[in-house]
């Protein structure tokens, strides 16, 4: 048995969903939670019934708003002064950010953007997608513990039956040390939506959108089945979209429940951004086009006539 610590990061003050997952997988490991700041006891009360054992609460000065230096000398001395054998996070902008940090601090290995991973009498295993997701890795880290890793969002999916942990809760005062570049503000985006990357529905458009004034029928489907809207490079680079919605090998790499492509032909860059999403949608006027040879359903038409058609479908589904 591993003892296993799993970072958590929070939005709006409840823990994002990828730990759940990272928890969910742990069953059989001993499992303790940090985060950074204060928790909730509803919060806490979840992570044990996920199998969180021990939920620390690290606090102290410097550590309200995120910075790479704080957080990870927080953590750095937390960990130090405890015996785990591997620490996990999500492979979030802050985790992708977070864990390499702390993994060089402690001269150790790190397995990043898991899409799966496997305890072998408490020796962990990782798989990782290399060469834009053309193949699959299987990696295990040799070296002094603890070792780190992050998990890709929606990659694990919720346990059926967690198992439930003990769920205890204790104040750890961690020190931020010296921090050279420090966040004066955070300005939180427009939009009230989920991050592509931890989102479990996408509905993405590409050059077929033809502007981006059409994206509001995409976004109109959005609001009523709560999805996030993404874009392909081809709708980016046209300026139908902002970068921060683009799929793909050159943009964010997603594993939602749903992934919905409107117009998009699939070349092998936007499919190496999306290829893990449980169920995929296409809708194409192309029936040649190379996403159909990826998708579980696909429907071959204009866009413009479909999507209306479907969000209307699931207005009346879902009764809104």
């Amino acid at each position: 048995m591993a003892n296993v610590l799993v970072f958590t990061e929070t939005n709006d003050g409840k823990v994002k969903p990828v730990t759940l997952e990272i928890l969910g997988k742990l069953n059989g490991q001993k499992a303790e939670v940090a985060v950074i700041g204060d928790l909730a006891d509803d919060q806490v009360k979840l992570l044990a019934s996920y199998g969180a054992q021990k939920v620390h609460k690290l606090k102290g000065a410097n550590l309200d708003k995120y910075s790479p230096e704080g957080y990870s000398n927080a953590l750095q001395g937390f960990i130090k002064s405890q015996s785990f054998d591997y620490v996990l996070a999500g492979a979030t902008s802050t985790g992708k950010d977070l864990m390499p940090r702390l993994a060089a601090s402690f001269q150790a290995g790190c397995a990043s953007d898991c899409t799966n991973f496997t305890f072998d009498g408490g020796t962990f295993a990782g798989t990782r997608p290399l060469f834009a997701g053309k193949c699959l890795a299987k990696v295990e880290l040799t070296g002094p513990k603890p070792h780190f890793a992050t998990v890709r969002p929606n990659a694990l999916g919720m346990p059926a039956t967690p198992v439930a942990g003990a769920g205890e809760s204790a104040d750890v005062a961690a020190d931020a040390g010296a921090i050279r570049a420090a966040i004066k503000e955070i300005i939180k985006a427009a939009s009230s939506k989920v991050d592509l990357t931890e989102a479990n529905i996408i509905i993405s458009g590409g050059r077929a959108m033809k502007n981006s004034d059409n994206f509001k029928i995409l976004n109109e489907m959005a609001d009523v089945i709560g999805a996030t809207v993404g874009a392909s490079r081809a709708a980016v680079d046209s300026g139908f979209a902002a970068h921060s919605m683009q799929v793909g090998q050159t943009g964010k790499t997603v594993a939602p429940s749903l992934y919905i492509a409107c117009g998009i032909s699939g070349a092998i860059q936007h499919l190496a951004g999306m290829r893990t999403s449980k169920v995929i949608v296409a809708i194409n006027t192309d029936p040649d086009a190379p996403i159909f040879t990826k998708a579980d359903y696909g429907i071959v038409g204009d866009l413009f006539t479909i999507v209306p058609i479907m969000t209307e479908e699931f207005k009346k589904l879902l009764g809104k």
